[in-house]
């Protein structure tokens, strides 16, 4: 049979009902066999994508915890809260190695950023066994913990700036995945060109550091003395909800039951307020020893800030008092859209009790309080029997490290995470502008913890 006689006999079978039935079920089959898989294909690669932005974002966030443990391990002056803090660096600096490593590419950027990441691991692993056999660090030793934060400094900038990239969209993962190095140097930024350049030229100079090499090798519950009072129902934690929000601002309050399995339980509500949207519910949660407020908040969008930080702090310090909630004072607090967040803590004859923590939302429009959070303040609140401080406050100075420039100083109860408290001297002061809170303790002059203050333009917070 000829060419032209095989076209002929093919369209005379197409003719046929039955054969042109089966070829274009054919074509659905196949036209469907490739749109799901463009749909795996497409959500594999999401996926993917959303796994490395999420290791990517836990690499900053862990740098960022390096940088600020070796600025606290440059003032500590007890070995014994120098080996804490350089644990802290050794256990960091390796979590962040692990996401590093999950990230699609090998440049020589990321390669340098691995290999700073492992020596301040194992050099602060260390120096922290050195601490730990009451040995104190030398000048050499201080000299290298602060050259590698001020190269922790300069690598948590980068992968900031890197972090813009990635948020504006110029990198995509997958594409260095498929592409490798070459592709990251044509989608990062000239700012994070540049930025890598010079971070590796520091590494290369900073690569003389020597250290000893690498090495190998729950916390119960408190009694919650807050939660005072006995059980009760759920009609009665309703209404101390309803008088807690206001009666007439109340247009329908409904039950979510009781959270009997949290660590506190709670009879959890839902209101619907007068003059707002319907779909924009405040929830409440009510004790169920006691009846206290554990949680309430209500999220609306504040357009203009007509309140200052002080009249703010005056607005929620009224609340505490109309509530029952005396002789708290704002610590420490964050604006964010037009609502600030404050910490209070209790104060008992001049002693700050950080403990004692409560935490307000106001609306920097109107002051209306948006939110409250008494966790702290019910597992910790009680009057405590406070003795003499042992230790002065001079001879607790005598401890600090002689760089801090001491701004202000008091007496203070601070949490530990052993759910236990210390009575401290607290100091604030400042080294190479940075600011920070140092805790002595009142009773033994053991230094106990320091903490960094992040003045930012949104407020004033502590790591």
């Amino acid at each position: 049979m000829g060419l032209k006689e095989k076209v002929i006999d093919w369209k005379n079978r197409l003719q046929d009902r039955h054969m042109l039935t089966i070829i274009v079920t054919l074509i659905a089959i196949i036209a469907i066999l490739a749109m799901v898989i463009y749909k795996k294909q497409t959500e594999y690669r999401q996926a993917s994508e959303n796994s490395y932005n999420q290791a990517f974002y836990e690499l900053v966030d862990y740098v960022q915890n390096v940088e600020n443990y070796l600025g606290k391990s440059l003032i500590s002056t007890t070995p014994e809260h120098g080996a804490e803090t350089l644990t802290r660096v050794w256990k960091e600096a390796n979590l962040a190695q692990t996401y590093l490593s999950q990230l699609p590419i090998s440049s020589n950027e990321l390669e340098n950023t691995s290999k700073f990441l492992n020596q301040v691991s194992d050099y602060s692993y260390s120096l922290s066994r050195k601490n730990i056999n009451n040995e104190s660090l030398s000048q050499e030793d201080l000299d290298n913990l602060k050259e590698l934060h001020e190269y922790s400094v300069n690598l948590e900038n980068v992968l900031n700036q890197l972090s813009n990239d990635i948020n504006n969209g110029r990198i995509k993962w997958g594409e260095l995945t498929k592409k490798g190095s070459s592709v990251f140097a044509q989608q990062v930024s000239n700012i994070s060109k540049d930025s890598f350049g010079n971070i590796e030229q520091e590494f290369h100079e900073y690569a003389g550091l020597i250290y000893d090499g690498a090495f190998s090798e729950h916390v119960t519950k408190a009694e919650k003395v807050g939660l005072t009072g006995e059980d009760i129902d759920e009609e009665a934690a309703k209404n101390i909800a309803m008088d807690f929000v206001g009666r007439d601002q109340i247009k329908e309050i409904n039950s979510n039951g009781l959270a009997e399995n949290a660590d506190i339980p709670t009879y959890d509500f839902s209101v619907k307020l007068n003059n707002q949207d319907d779909s924009n519910e405040l929830t409440i949660s009510i004790t169920k020893k006691g009846g206290h407020i554990l949680f309430s908040n209500f999220n609306r969008n504040v357009e203009v800030e007509n309140i200052d930080d002080e009249t703010a702090n005056k607005i929620g310090l009224d609340f505490l008092n109309s509530k029952g909630y005396t002789n708290m004072k704002r610590t420490y607090y964050l604006k964010e859209e037009g609502v600030m967040t404050i910490n209070y803590a209790y104060v008992q004859n001049d002693v700050t009790m950080y403990p004692d923590l409560i935490k307000l939302k106001v609306a920097l429009d109107n002051g209306d309080i948006l939110g409250i959070e008494t966790q702290g303040y019910l597992n910790s609140h009680t009057e405590r029997n406070i003795a003499e401080a042992k230790i002065s406050k001079e001879d607790a100075k005598k401890t600090l490290n002689k760089n801090l420039e001491i701004k202000s100083e008091e007496l203070a109860i601070i949490p530990t995470e052993y759910k236990t408290e210390i009575f401290c001297w607290e100091f604030k002061g400042t080294v190479d502008d940075t600011d920070f809170l140092v805790y002595i303790n009142a009773e033994t002059g053991k230094e106990e913890d320091i903490l960094t203050i992040v003045n930012t333009p949104n407020g004033t917070l502590t790591m």
